[in-house]
This record gives C-alpha cells, structure tokens and sequence, in this order.
C-alpha cells in the first residue's frame, strides 16, 4: 500500500469520525525534496502528503504535512493536518494502528533501499450525488 492511498483512508475515516461528511478526498505523497532522490537508507525518510477534497455540502478539505511511517492501510505517523474551508479540523502525528502490522519506514521496499514514487488517489463517495459518476458507468 502507498502512503498517499493509507492517508486518504485513515483521513477520509477521521473526518468522517468528526462528522464531516466526505465526499471525496484526493492525495499525493513526495517522497525527498518535491520530487528529488529519496533520502539514503540512514537519513529519516519523509514523505511529504498533500491532499484535496469536498464535503458533501461543497466545502474546500485540504491535508498537509509530512509522513514518517506507514503501514498499508493501517496506519500513518508524522505530521498531518487537516483543514475544511481554511478552518483546522484536526492537526495529528498520526492516525490508525501501526501495531497492526510491521512495516518498513516509509520508501523502504522489502530488501532494498528507499525508492521515490508519486500516487494519486481519489475516494469517490456518490451517496448523495449519483451523478458523480462519469457517465457510461
């Protein structure tokens, strides 16, 4: 799992906890310096998140900050905060149980060193809007 996918769910979840209805929510994660090389094995790797969204009432989501580690879809440490029409809903250094599963830090594969990847994810929710869909499906 990436970090931009397990931060879009477990942010997606929070807010949605926090009774902010979502209607969809769209991460990237940055792994070095906007796109650089990714850091060397030693170095404390980072990803950079950013993240877009809507509520179902037409609010503005945006999620910044910086992940330190995570676990594929279980959870993400670092830096997050998460704002809806410029208003901070929540600011967390992290979401969801890395005690769940054991992974690598961030950007470190099984048995390599760090890689530099960029991932687009979009959580579509259509509950309230069935014209959200692109038409054909």
């Amino acid at each position: 799992m990436t970090v931009a996918y397990t931060t879009d769910e477990l942010v997606t979840r929070e807010l949605e906890r926090r009774e902010a209805d979502v209607q969809w929510l769209s991460c990237t994660a940055h792994y070095g310096d906007r796109g650089g090389p990714a850091p060397s094995a030693s170095a404390g790797t980072v990803a950079d998140v950013d993240c877009e969204g809507q509520t179902s009432d037409g609010r503005e989501i945006t999620v910044t900050g910086r992940v330190t580690r995570a676990v594929g879809g279980a959870c993400v440490r670092g830096d997050l905060t998460a704002r809806i029409d410029g208003k901070q809903w929540f600011r967390v250094s992290g979401l969801g149980d890395c005690d769940a599963t054991s992974a690598p830090p961030v950007g470190t594969p099984p048995g390599g060193g760090p890689t530099t990847t960029v991932t687009v994810t979009r959580t579509v929710y259509c509950r309230s809007a069935p014209t959200c869909w692109p038409e054909g499906k």
